[in-house]
């Protein structure tokens, strides 16, 4: 990544934090209801029976009562592994067997089977931002775009439309999303 677009990716996010604080607790909350609404009712969501999603963190789309309405699909979340070089490694959602990561949001126990990326149908991605033609603004890590590089499932950008904007900075580690999901509805890329 050059100097430039690093420099860029940080300016928007700082911008897309503020702007997503700004949205409140109260329409983050309505929002979230609509956006599962357009995820419940979406064909490639209710053909999958494997599904990694993640646990909301600074005020990101919460997807907790998808959960809950679905509980016979089979719900996968990732855990960091700061020791090879932050790669996620993917598990069952337990409720009661989550632990705090250091960077702040809920991951499975360590202890807990591993499921193989090749078992995930569908990957429900958050983001800071994303843009029309799919490109994610995530928080600096890369541990996405490590994993949806190989992944041959379905991927669908998790994100109140506020934060969806025309265009992002994006460089070769980037991967575009299949779809995005907003509030007012689900985009094809």
């Amino acid at each position: 990544m050059t100097d430039n677009n690093a420099a860029l990716k940080n300016k928007f996010r700082k911008e897309c934090r503020q702007i997503r604080e700004k949205l409140g607790e109260d329409f983050r909350h309505l929002s979230d209801t609509a956006i599962i609404k357009q995820i419940e009712n979406w064909k490639p969501f209710c053909n999958a029976s494997v599904i990694l999603t993640y646990m909301p963190i600074k005020a990101e789309v919460d997807l907790r009562m998808l959960f809950a309405r679905f509980p016979e699909k089979n719900w996968v979340l990732p855990r960091i592994l700061p020791e090879t070089d932050h790669l996620m490694q993917f598990h069952q959602y337990l409720p009661d067997r989550m632990i705090r990561h250091a960077f702040g949001m809920q991951e499975p126990q360590a202890d807990l089977p591993v499921i193989p990326p090749e078992a995930i149908d569908l990957v429900l991605v958050p983001g800071l931002a994303y843009d029309q033609e799919g490109w994610r603004l995530g928080y600096g890590g890369g541990y996405y775009d490590r994993f949806l590089k190989g992944f041959m499932g379905t991927s669908l950008g998790v994100i109140y439309d506020a934060l969806l904007l025309n265009a992002l900075p994006h460089d070769a580690n980037d991967v575009q999303m299949d779809f995005i999901v907003s509030e007012n509805g689900i985009i094809l890329i």
